[in-house]
């Protein structure tokens, strides 16, 4: 039997998992999909050595400091700076671990359908590797993408200098961040909902739960808004491309 699986430190609340074994049996292939939680990166190389292994999706905190361990990236993973699906093969007798990122195609995909004329700027909300495949996407579609930090950082915004000038001249907000996500649904990034509009596009990634409160905020200013869920779904088939290239 196959095995593929997610890494990341905490899984409970994992989407592919589900979506995985409801494709196996479907499709009837002879494969399970399992959830590896990994206290640290350090963890991956003992990982590795599990038997049947076909290939893995990689989520929060690994995105980026797998990519040390692995043999070869793919041209959009490198300029991306983040994988988060790695496939095995074998190469001189040896396994070969290459990684993609899939994030950017459900995303490209799932955010295109959406975009009207308003939408040529972007506030990016969180630093982390899953914001590195939306900077990637929104520069490819033309639209000018601002980060925003919790920190005072070069190049990006903090959320108290997001006024109503900065807010209104993007009419895309991305969130990247965790926050809002199960159990801690009553969370949300520190965004000024409140100068939001009904030009305003509101794409938050968090699938779980199915509206997040920065979601149903914004919905009150007449805010159009997406979760991540189609982005996932985008992601989990290219990635299962990947693994049966």
């Amino acid at each position: 039997m196959e095995r593929y699986g997610l890494i990341g430190k905490i899984l409970v609340h994992s989407f592919s998992k589900n979506y995985f074994t409801e494709k196996f049996s479907r499709e009837g292939i002879d494969a399970r999909y399992d959830l590896f939680e990994l206290p640290t990166i350090e963890e991956f190389p003992k990982l590795l050595e599990t038997e049947g292994l076909h290939g893995l999706n990689v989520t929060i905190p690994y995105k980026e400091v797998v990519m040390p361990y692995l043999d070869e990236l793919d041209d959009t993973a490198r300029e991306i700076g983040a994988v988060n699906t790695i496939q095995f093969s074998k190469k001189g007798g040896k396994t070969h671990l290459k990684g993609f990122n899939t994030d950017a195609i459900g995303f490209e995909t799932s955010l295109k359908p959406l975009l009207q004329p308003q939408h040529q700027k972007a506030l990016v909300l969180g630093t982390g590797g899953a914001s590195k495949a939306i900077l990637y996407i929104l520069k490819k579609l033309g639209i000018e993408p601002q980060l925003v930090s919790r920190q005072k950082r070069e190049g990006m915004l903090t959320y108290e200098e997001l006024g109503k000038e900065i807010v209104a001249s993007h009419k895309l907000i991305v969130n990247c961040t965790p926050a809002g996500t199960f159990p801690k649904v009553d969370e949300r990034p520190p965004f000024p909902t409140e100068l939001l509009s009904d030009e305003h596009l509101v794409y938050d990634l968090i699938y779980n739960p199915e509206e997040t409160l920065l979601c149903r905020l914004a919905k009150e200013r007449g805010a159009r808004t997406k979760n991540g869920l189609e982005m996932l779904h985008g992601q989990a088939v290219a990635a299962w491309k990947i693994w049966n290239d």
